[in-house]
């Protein structure tokens, strides 16, 4: 039964708005009149578009943390016992956000239809995504939904802490470089010209440095804007050709051979991977189906090539074990723990415990990294500043030799 948003006039006259559950715009506005409203306008929430009952959305409602919460809000309530049309109704009233209201109001009335969880979140891919479906339908189906929906916002928050740790630690060397690629500029455009003007009238040749610098100064003055535009253009080549299947494999194994980088976004890529993996995999669901959907959240092509790879393998009978230690771009650590995992009939846990390790190794080398480049960009900035403060004050230490 799908949901319609309304607009009706009460018997004071006062604009009311508000959603309710009807067959159709006709039968909404029956329902209106039968309370003595004046139905005013009448629109459906759900219409074809962009699922199985395609919920038309602009943009996404739920962010990272807002699903996290929702997720959490609605595991608390199914698994204290409420049913999932009175936990969604709950989750719809409470709901601040008019768009997030009628998204769960949507949900509502493909359940009360007789839609399952799984199915209703599947009108709304944009905001559910494959793996947090499969997670859903598993629970249903093993009669645990409160339980899975609880462990699903665990790892969502794991993956949202993992993310933001990650951002903190490279987001001050970030800062650091634009400020000094700020202040360079405007020192080589505007100061380093305004000096040498003074000595330019000199008949006698100015230092090799000062002669140096005033080259890429006038190069930027003159050429800045080709520069910028060249750098603009270069960087809407590379992400229109990494649109391309085979430039974005050969990219992204080669990003993985970078010597800090590389081995950071390897293991972000494996330490999602074996989340994912292990939270499919304790909610029943069924190997090969949970490979595919946490093979599907790598965002690294070449990783994600691998894991099909090692899906084809467990598919002909290889142990995942097995599949795994025959991929060197995904850590030794994580085939190691789903051996111990398949030995001992414990293959979810051991890959939580793999996940875990792989995101603190992370985290420590993310720090790390932070840590060595902060020194090093501002001995890097003091360098260049040093040597624009050399070419403007070399002339002047000539000057006064000559005066002498």
């Amino acid at each position: 039964m799908p949901a319609y948003r309304y607009e009706a006039l009460d018997a004071a006259g006062k604009t009311l708005t508000g959603l309710l559950e009807a067959d159709n715009p006709r039968a909404a506005r029956s329902q209106l009149r039968a309370q003595s409203l004046v139905p005013m306008a009448v629109s459906q929430v759900a219409s074809a578009g962009t699922g199985p009952s395609g919920l038309q959305l602009t943009r996404k409602v739920f962010n990272s943390t807002g699903l996290t919460v929702w997720t959490r809000q609605l595991a608390g309530l199914v698994g204290s016992g409420l049913p999932l049309e009175r936990a969604l109704t709950a989750l719809a009233e409470e709901a601040d956000d008019e768009r997030q209201r009628e998204l769960v109001a949507h949900l509502r009335a493909e359940v009360n239809g007789g839609s399952t969880f799984a199915r209703a979140l599947g009108s709304a891919p944009r905001e559910f995504d494959e793996v947090y479906r499969g997670v859903v339908a598993a629970g249903e189906q093993s009669g645990a939904l409160g339980e899975v929906l609880e462990r699903m916002a665990d790892d969502l928050e794991a993956r949202q802490a993992l993310r933001a740790k990650l951002i903190g630690a490279t987001l001050y060397p970030a800062i650091v470089s634009l400020i000094a690629v700020v202040i360079v500029v405007f020192l080589v455009t505007y100061v380093v010209p305004q000096v040498a003007s003074v000595f330019s009238s000199s008949k006698r040749a100015l230092p090799t440095l000062t002669v140096a610098m005033l080259g890429v100064s006038s190069m930027l003055r003159n050429h800045g804007w080709l520069i910028v535009l060249g750098l603009v253009g270069g960087g809407a080549a590379l992400m229109v050709m990494l649109r391309n299947p085979a430039f974005r494999l050969r990219f992204d194994a080669a990003w993985l051979r970078l010597p800090l980088i590389g081995r950071l976004s390897r293991g972000y890529n494996a330490a999602r991977f074996a989340g994912t993996l292990a939270m499919l995999a304790g909610a029943g669901v069924p190997i090969l189906k949970a490979l595919q959907a946490a093979a599907e959240t790598l965002s690294n092509r070449a990783m994600r090539a691998d894991a099909m790879d090692a899906l084809v393998l467990v598919r002909e009978g290889a142990p995942l074990a097995a599949a795994l230690a025959g991929k060197k771009r995904f850590p030794g650590l994580l085939a190691m723990f789903s051996r111990l995992g398949e030995q001992t009939g414990q293959l979810p846990r051991m890959l939580e415990r793999a996940a875990n390790q792989l995101s603190a190794e992370v985290q420590r080398r993310a720090m790390q990294m932070a840590t060595i480049l902060e020194p090093l960009l501002i001995v890097a900035m003091g360098g260049v500043v040093m040597l624009i403060v050399l070419a403007v004050l070399l002339p002047i230490i000539q000057l006064n030799t000559w005066v002498k």
